[in-house]
């Protein structure tokens, strides 16, 4: 009887499936696996190990249809070509660096420039666009996929051997934890993200200028016509900026604003609030359609909101038809754009012996 009962238990706890298959194999000839963590609500979520991509997160809305909500590509040939970080885990830094320099200790490294004058989102082979290690895979009362990757000491200019662990973890409440961790034998600078792109309707025909967001950001980042940081923080009150309370994409997104200029629409870094408290909510998105609520939660100090304004309809999509015009948004938690080289920012300084670590949680549900 006992043992029938532990059996029982065990049986109920294990609410997370973890489905493995091949997915294809890249340029470079390593084989690419799909992982599939799906819980007892049927809300599943698909990575592959080709840049560690969210390829897919379907959610159900307020009638209980089950749709995909982030943007994607049907196969691996299409994550292999140009494409703006569909899905991917960024590094070694998320975001861009001014003129692709930093200096360390009184060394100057230099980095590629792959977007205009600067380095963007690790360089021209980036954490993106690497085959992962699968370290860990687990079902049971939560699905947790571990991967790992080394990038050696000066792969694409930055010191150091970076051993990275990135841990995904679907839980029963239709949550996607994702734990960054990294430890490096050299001075180095690090800012990981997830650059998934998110469009709660299900719908990528459709932009997502129909969604609500609110951020808990007084401040944010202004930037000079390269989209690097002035060094200054601005105020959003009185400004397109101000997300404190949730409005539409689309009330601010066209207003007369040189920063709204600049980025073509939202692409900046705002500065949340209660950094000092550490793993906390920051941002909310909604679709009142389809009754679908996306919550983000970290310990990150900033958050780059992006609305898909370089998106032009060149891109395929699952449906078949493209992606337009800011048919997806981006919530990249992330310390500051240019961090190495703006002493006022935060640290993005990792020391040999010290652990980086730092985890952003995405929650789904409808209302």
């Amino acid at each position: 009887m006992k043992k029938g009962s532990e059996e029982m238990s065990k049986e109920v706890a294990k609410t997370i499936k973890v489905e493995r298959s091949d997915y294809g194999v890249a340029k470079s000839g390593e084989t690419v696996e799909l992982f599939t963590l799906k819980n007892k609500s049927g809300f599943e979520v698909d990575i592959i190990t080709y840049g560690g991509r969210i390829t897919s997160i379907k959610s159900q809305d307020k009638k209980g249809n089950l749709e995909n909500v982030v943007l994607g590509f049907e196969n691996l040939e299409q994550y292999e070509k140009d494409n703006p970080f569909f899905g991917a885990l960024v590094g070694r830094y998320g975001n861009r660096i001014a003129k692709g320099k930093f200096s360390l200790n009184g060394t100057e490294y230099t980095l590629a420039k792959n977007n205009g004058e600067n380095n963007l989102h690790g360089g021209l082979k980036g954490f993106d666009k690497v085959v992962w290690k699968v370290i860990e895979v687990n079902e049971g009362d939560k699905g947790v996929l571990k991967l790992s990757y080394l990038s050696k000491d000066m792969e694409e200019g930055f010191p150091g051997n970076l051993t990275t662990m990135v841990t995904y973890t679907l839980n029963p409440d239709n949550s996607l934890d994702v734990l960054y961790e990294a430890t490096t034998d050299k001075t180095t600078v690090v800012n990981l993200t997830q650059h998934s792109y998110f469009n709660l309707s299900g719908n990528f025909s459709q932009t997502i200028l129909d969604h609500e967001i609110e951020i808990n950001a007084d401040t944010y980042i202004p930037v000079d016509s390269g989209l690097i940081p002035t060094g200054d923080l601005a105020t959003v009150e009185g400004t397109p900026f101000d997300f404190r309370k949730a409005k539409l994409i689309s009330q601010d997104i066209n207003a007369e604003n040189e920063q709204i200029e600049l980025g073509g629409g939202f692409d900046h870094c705002w500065v949340l609030n209660d950094y000092e408290s550490g793993y906390r909510s920051v941002a909310k998105a909604y679709h009142p359609e389809s009754g679908r609520t996306l919550e983000v939660l970290t310990d990150e100090p900033g958050i780059q909101f992006y609305t898909g304004n370089f998106l032009d309809g060149t891109l395929p999509a699952p449906n078949g038809g493209t992606y337009i015009k800011r048919s997806g948004f981006c919530l990249e938690t992330q310390h500051y754009p240019d961090s190495p080289n703006q002493p006022k920012f935060p640290s993005v300084t990792l020391e040999p012996g010290d652990k980086y670590s730092t985890k952003t949680t995405f929650k789904f549900s409808t209302k």
